[in-house]
Parts: structure tokens; sequence; C-alpha cells
């Protein structure tokens, strides 16, 4: 079986490539892909090949997480159904060119268990699942009626500020682009200098800039915690007296886990967590170079969708 894959040759060189997918094991679904979501994050960093040196990197690869799809194939046994619709976290199903995470193809070969059922309706919305388990893995406690700093208004920063309301809790976005501070969103969204808060409990950076840590552990109040939710290219350093008279904590939020897709799934289907107004751009998987280059860009892009429905 073979597979319309987008394919990173090498660093700013992409192309849309058939290849030879690997045979169905035992315990295997097959997936046809209706929809990949594209990373601003990690992929922005395999794309321009500043990804720091991670398990399983090097050229040529298949991008992409973020993928939904109807299964075509799958044992009974799985508890998969034929026609059902699952969100696929990637997928290493592709040779010897390497699946980091190997989501944006037209079929995929993957693990039953790594298939999550979703709710056929969300559509290509479902590709947000991801994403919104990372901002459900990263927030801290939320104190109802306290305020909370999160720095950067992408995707991830409003789906956190969406949990974070949803928690009781009070969230003031930090964001530098001026088209990302536009619109009614029931939070304040600041450009840093308009600010002048200096007393925040919690402050989670999805920013992924390396350069902003002493700049934040100045914002923060007695005892307070940072949580870095970004994907940082750069090490990490910062000035000792400040956090130390702080007490300053920080911690590492690292990629979701299966109790956090769990939460998330109840969230929305209850009708808590809203997804809408977060996928911005949307193109046919042909034209998979320039949604990456449009993706990267343009700062009004906040979710580029490929749609595999017309690919074969």
């Amino acid at each position: 079986m073979e597979a319309l894959a987008v394919v990173l040759e090498r660093p700013e060189h992409l192309a849309l490539s058939r290849l030879a997918l690997t045979s169905a094991a035992e315990g295997d679904a097959v997936i046809a892909v209706s929809w990949s979501g594209i990373s601003t994050g990690t992929e922005r960093l395999l794309w321009s090949g500043r990804m720091p040196p991670f398990p399983g990197m090097g050229y040529p690869l298949v991008p992409g997480y973020e993928s939904v799809g109807t299964v075509i194939e799958a044992d009974p046994a799985t508890g998969l159904r034929l026609g059902q619709t699952v969100f696929v976290p990637g997928a290493r199903c592709f040779g010897e060119v390497r699946g980091l995470f190997g989501g944006a193809a037209s079929h995929l070969v993957a693990p039953a268990s790594r298939c999550v059922p979703v709710d056929a309706g969300l559509g290509d919305r479902a590709c947000l699942i991801a994403l919104a388990a990372t901002a459900y893995h990263a927030l801290s406690g939320v104190t109802p009626g306290a305020r909370s700093l999160i720095v950067g208004h992408g995707v991830l920063g409003r789906l956190l500020a969406r949990l974070t309301v949803l928690a009781g809790g009070v969230p003031v976005v930090w964001e530098r682009e001026p088209v990302r501070r536009e619109g009614d969103v029931g939070y304040p969204v600041l450009h840093p200098a308009d600010d002048p808060a200096r007393d925040y409990a919690t402050i989670t950076d999805v920013s992924g800039d390396s350069s902003l840590l002493d700049t934040l552990i100045g914002r923060l109040a007695p005892g307070g915690e940072i949580v870095l939710a970004g994907f940082y290219e750069a090490s990490l350093s910062f000035a000792f007296p400040p956090a130390f008279l702080r007490e300053a904590r920080i911690r590492v939020a690292a990629e979701w886990r299966p109790e956090d897709l769990a939460a998330i799934r109840a969230l929305i289907e209850a009708g808590g967590l809203s997804l809408d107004g977060l996928i911005t751009h949307r193109a046919p998987a042909a034209s998979a170079e320039d949604a990456y280059r449009t993706a990267f860009s343009d700062p009004a892009c906040l979710k580029m969708i490929l749609d595999w429905r017309t690919c074969s």
C-alpha cells in the first residue's frame, strides 16, 4: 500500500511524495487521513533545520502529529470499527523515510492503541485535540478568581486561556504581534510593555522564546511558578539573585499524556471547551509547500489545516 506524504527532504525543501507504507501488523489500524494540522512550533524547527537533537531526528522525514481520518482496516480485537473517525498523533510507517512525527500523509498505519476515537461532527477541528491536551497538561493549579499570565496568543495560548477560564481563573495574555491581539476573546491580551503587574503566581510561556526567562521571573509573586510549555531551540539560563529572592519555581511541561487527552475529550463532549475560531487557514494537501510557508510566516495564521480528502 502507498500513501501520498509530505516529505521534508532537507531544511526548507519540501516535497509531496508517494511512499510505500509498512504492512499493517497485528494490533495495527490503517487510516485514510482527512485532515492534518501544521505545527508552528516543532514543525517550524524541523522546516528550518533548527530542531535540537531529538529521538528520531534526521532527514528525509514525514512531519505532523495532528491527523484525523477514517479507519479503513482494523482487527475487531483492537476495539476500532471500520468507518470510525479517529485522531492519530503521527506514525512510523514509511520505511527508510523517518516519521517525525509522521502524520502528514494521505494514509497511515499505526498501532490501534494510538488511535483516539473522536466525534465525526468536529470535522477538522479534531486536529486540535493534541494541542488542547498539551494545554491541559501544562495548566498549573488555578485558584478561582486569581490572575495568571500566559505568554503567547497562538492556538496553544488561546487553549490555555480557555481552560483557565473554565477552571475559574482570570488569564492575562502577552502577545507582541498586533494581529494576534485583535478581537474580543473575553480576557485581556496585552503587549508586554503595557502590563505593569509583577505579582503573578503562575506564568506559562508557550512562545518558545528562550530569552524571556529573566523577564518572566521579574513578574512573579514570591513563591510563584514559571511553566515552560513551548519548545526551545536555544539553551535556557537565568540570573540567580532575582529567582532566589522570589523562591521561584520552574517547571517544564512535556507532551500530553493519555489522561490529559481523556480529560480534554470529556470537556469537549460536555460542551465546556470550544475549539471554534482557532483554525484560520485551510489548503488542499497538493498545495502543501505553500501552506507550510504561510503557516510559518504569516502571523495571522493561527492554524493551517491540510485537506487530504481528494488525495488517493
